[in-house]
Protein backbone atom coordinates (compact mmCIF):
# COMPACT_ATOMS: atom_id res chain seq x y z
CA UNK A 1 0.00 0.00 0.00
CA UNK A 2 1.24 3.52 -0.77
CA UNK A 3 0.84 4.81 2.78
CA UNK A 4 0.14 8.48 3.37
CA UNK A 5 2.47 8.51 6.37
CA UNK A 6 5.67 10.18 5.15
CA UNK A 7 9.10 10.27 6.79
CA UNK A 8 10.95 13.56 7.18
CA UNK A 9 14.64 13.82 6.26
CA UNK A 10 17.37 13.34 8.88
CA UNK A 11 15.05 12.43 11.76
CA UNK A 12 12.54 9.64 11.26
CA UNK A 13 9.20 11.14 12.22
CA UNK A 14 5.67 10.33 11.10
CA UNK A 15 2.43 12.28 11.04
CA UNK A 16 -1.07 11.03 11.67
CA UNK A 17 -2.59 10.58 8.20
CA UNK A 18 -6.07 12.09 7.75
CA UNK A 19 -9.10 9.90 7.29
CA UNK A 20 -9.88 9.30 3.60
CA UNK A 21 -13.47 10.53 4.22
CA UNK A 22 -15.40 12.71 6.67
CA UNK A 23 -15.90 11.49 10.24
CA UNK A 24 -19.63 11.01 9.60
CA UNK A 25 -19.20 9.30 6.20
CA UNK A 26 -19.66 5.75 7.53
CA UNK A 27 -22.90 6.43 9.43
CA UNK A 28 -25.01 4.44 10.33
CA UNK A 29 -22.61 1.48 10.37
CA UNK A 30 -19.85 3.36 12.23
CA UNK A 31 -20.67 6.60 14.02
CA UNK A 32 -18.80 9.89 13.84
CA UNK A 33 -18.16 9.53 17.58
CA UNK A 34 -16.39 6.21 17.02
CA UNK A 35 -14.25 7.62 14.20
CA UNK A 36 -13.35 10.68 16.24
CA UNK A 37 -12.19 8.52 19.15
CA UNK A 38 -10.68 5.70 17.10
CA UNK A 39 -8.75 7.89 14.67
CA UNK A 40 -8.19 11.03 16.73
CA UNK A 41 -7.27 9.29 19.99
CA UNK A 42 -6.26 5.63 19.49
CA UNK A 43 -4.56 5.91 16.09
CA UNK A 44 -2.93 9.21 17.05
CA UNK A 45 -1.56 7.70 20.28
CA UNK A 46 0.12 4.89 18.32
CA UNK A 47 1.75 7.40 15.98
CA UNK A 48 2.86 9.68 18.81
CA UNK A 49 4.31 6.81 20.86
CA UNK A 50 6.08 5.43 17.80
CA UNK A 51 7.71 8.82 17.20
CA UNK A 52 8.87 9.02 20.82
CA UNK A 53 10.42 5.56 20.56
CA UNK A 54 12.07 6.36 17.23
CA UNK A 55 13.95 9.21 18.92
CA UNK A 56 15.71 6.57 21.04
CA UNK A 57 16.09 3.79 18.46
CA UNK A 58 18.11 4.30 15.30
CA UNK A 59 16.63 2.33 12.43
CA UNK A 60 17.81 2.29 8.83
CA UNK A 61 14.31 2.86 7.48
CA UNK A 62 12.68 5.35 5.16
CA UNK A 63 9.04 4.26 5.39
CA UNK A 64 6.55 3.06 7.97
CA UNK A 65 6.55 -0.39 6.35
CA UNK A 66 10.31 -0.66 6.86
CA UNK A 67 9.98 0.41 10.50
CA UNK A 68 7.36 -2.29 11.09
CA UNK A 69 9.49 -4.97 9.48
CA UNK A 70 12.58 -4.05 11.50
CA UNK A 71 11.07 -3.12 14.86
CA UNK A 72 10.60 -5.30 17.92
CA UNK A 73 8.77 -5.01 21.22
CA UNK A 74 7.02 -1.76 22.05
CA UNK A 75 8.20 -0.02 18.88
CA UNK A 76 6.80 -2.83 16.75
CA UNK A 77 3.47 -2.71 18.58
CA UNK A 78 3.01 1.00 18.00
CA UNK A 79 4.42 1.12 14.46
CA UNK A 80 2.36 -1.88 13.37
CA UNK A 81 -0.78 -0.39 14.89
CA UNK A 82 -0.09 2.89 13.09
CA UNK A 83 0.17 0.98 9.80
CA UNK A 84 -2.77 -1.32 10.53
CA UNK A 85 -5.07 1.57 11.30
CA UNK A 86 -4.20 3.53 8.16
CA UNK A 87 -4.79 0.35 6.16
CA UNK A 88 -8.11 -0.19 7.97
CA UNK A 89 -9.41 3.29 7.17
CA UNK A 90 -8.70 2.66 3.49
CA UNK A 91 -10.32 -0.78 3.70
CA UNK A 92 -13.62 0.98 4.39
CA UNK A 93 -15.65 3.19 2.08
CA UNK A 94 -19.01 4.97 2.26
CA UNK A 95 -19.61 3.82 -1.34
CA UNK A 96 -21.38 0.49 -1.14
CA UNK A 97 -19.99 -1.79 -3.83
CA UNK A 98 -19.36 -5.46 -4.47
CA UNK A 99 -16.13 -6.87 -5.88
CA UNK A 100 -15.94 -7.15 -9.66
CA UNK A 101 -13.65 -8.20 -12.47
CA UNK A 102 -10.41 -9.99 -11.68
CA UNK A 103 -10.89 -9.71 -7.93
CA UNK A 104 -14.34 -11.29 -8.03
CA UNK A 105 -12.92 -14.08 -10.17
CA UNK A 106 -10.19 -14.68 -7.60
CA UNK A 107 -12.71 -14.72 -4.73
CA UNK A 108 -14.89 -17.23 -6.57
CA UNK A 109 -11.88 -19.36 -7.42
CA UNK A 110 -10.42 -19.46 -3.91
CA UNK A 111 -13.60 -19.36 -1.78
CA UNK A 112 -16.19 -20.89 -4.12
CA UNK A 113 -18.23 -17.67 -4.22
CA UNK A 114 -18.38 -14.19 -2.75
CA UNK A 115 -20.71 -15.51 -0.07
CA UNK A 116 -18.17 -18.22 0.67
CA UNK A 117 -15.56 -15.53 1.30
CA UNK A 118 -17.95 -13.43 3.41
CA UNK A 119 -18.88 -16.40 5.59
CA UNK A 120 -15.26 -17.36 6.17
CA UNK A 121 -14.23 -13.77 6.88
CA UNK A 122 -17.05 -13.23 9.38
CA UNK A 123 -16.24 -16.49 11.16
CA UNK A 124 -12.57 -15.52 11.40
CA UNK A 125 -13.28 -11.99 12.63
CA UNK A 126 -15.80 -13.13 15.22
CA UNK A 127 -13.65 -16.07 16.28
CA UNK A 128 -10.51 -14.03 16.99
CA UNK A 129 -10.27 -14.18 20.78
CA UNK A 130 -9.42 -10.85 22.35
CA UNK A 131 -8.00 -7.96 20.36
CA UNK A 132 -6.77 -8.23 16.81
CA UNK A 133 -7.49 -8.01 13.10
CA UNK A 134 -9.17 -10.03 10.35
CA UNK A 135 -7.51 -9.89 6.93
CA UNK A 136 -8.05 -10.80 3.31
CA UNK A 137 -4.56 -11.53 1.96
CA UNK A 138 -2.89 -12.76 -1.20
CA UNK A 139 -0.43 -15.43 -0.09
CA UNK A 140 1.61 -17.33 -2.65
CA UNK A 141 -0.89 -16.46 -5.38
CA UNK A 142 -3.96 -17.57 -3.42
CA UNK A 143 -6.50 -15.44 -1.59
CA UNK A 144 -6.84 -16.39 2.06
CA UNK A 145 -8.61 -15.15 5.17
CA UNK A 146 -6.46 -14.89 8.26
CA UNK A 147 -6.38 -13.14 11.62
CA UNK A 148 -3.66 -11.62 13.75
CA UNK A 149 -3.63 -10.82 17.44
CA UNK A 150 -3.02 -7.42 18.98
CA UNK A 151 -0.69 -5.38 16.71
CA UNK A 152 0.57 -8.16 14.47
CA UNK A 153 0.08 -7.76 10.73
CA UNK A 154 0.64 -10.08 7.74
CA UNK A 155 2.61 -7.27 6.10
CA UNK A 156 5.37 -7.72 8.68
CA UNK A 157 5.75 -11.31 7.49
CA UNK A 158 5.93 -10.50 3.78
CA UNK A 159 2.29 -11.31 3.00
CA UNK A 160 0.32 -8.99 0.68
CA UNK A 161 -2.71 -7.50 2.46
CA UNK A 162 -5.87 -6.63 0.50
CA UNK A 163 -8.37 -5.64 3.21
CA UNK A 164 -8.66 -5.63 6.98
CA UNK A 165 -11.30 -5.21 9.67
CA UNK A 166 -10.29 -4.08 13.14
CA UNK A 167 -11.78 -6.27 15.88
CA UNK A 168 -10.31 -4.47 18.88
CA UNK A 169 -13.19 -3.40 21.12
CA UNK A 170 -12.47 0.29 20.57
CA UNK A 171 -13.44 -0.23 16.91
CA UNK A 172 -17.06 -1.02 17.74
CA UNK A 173 -17.90 -0.67 21.44
CA UNK A 174 -19.48 2.82 21.21
CA UNK A 175 -21.88 1.68 18.49
CA UNK A 176 -22.38 -2.03 19.22
CA UNK A 177 -21.27 -2.50 22.84
CA UNK A 178 -20.03 -6.09 23.09
CA UNK A 179 -21.82 -7.31 19.93
CA UNK A 180 -18.86 -7.77 17.65
CA UNK A 181 -20.91 -10.00 15.35
CA UNK A 182 -23.27 -7.13 14.42
CA UNK A 183 -20.35 -4.79 13.70
CA UNK A 184 -18.60 -7.38 11.53
CA UNK A 185 -21.80 -8.21 9.62
CA UNK A 186 -22.62 -4.56 8.91
CA UNK A 187 -19.05 -3.76 7.89
CA UNK A 188 -18.88 -6.73 5.53
CA UNK A 189 -22.22 -5.93 3.94
CA UNK A 190 -21.90 -2.17 3.60
CA UNK A 191 -18.40 -0.75 4.02
CA UNK A 192 -15.66 -2.88 2.47
CA UNK A 193 -13.64 -0.91 -0.08
CA UNK A 194 -13.26 -3.34 -2.98
CA UNK A 195 -11.51 -0.76 -5.17
CA UNK A 196 -8.78 -0.53 -2.54
CA UNK A 197 -8.55 -4.32 -2.35
CA UNK A 198 -8.19 -4.55 -6.10
CA UNK A 199 -5.46 -1.91 -6.11
CA UNK A 200 -3.53 -4.01 -3.58
CA UNK A 201 -3.56 -7.06 -5.82
CA UNK A 202 -0.73 -5.44 -7.75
Amino acid sequence: MATSVAAKPKHLHFSLPPLPYAEDALVPVISAETLKLHHGKHHKKYVDTMNQLLEKEQLQASSLEEVVRQAKGKLFNNAAQAWNHDFYWHSLSPKRRRPAGALLHRLEKDFGSYDGFAGKFAAAANGRFGSGWAWLVDKDGKLEVTTTSNADTPMAHGVRCLLTVDVWEHAYYVDYRNERERYVKATLEKLLNWEFAESNLG
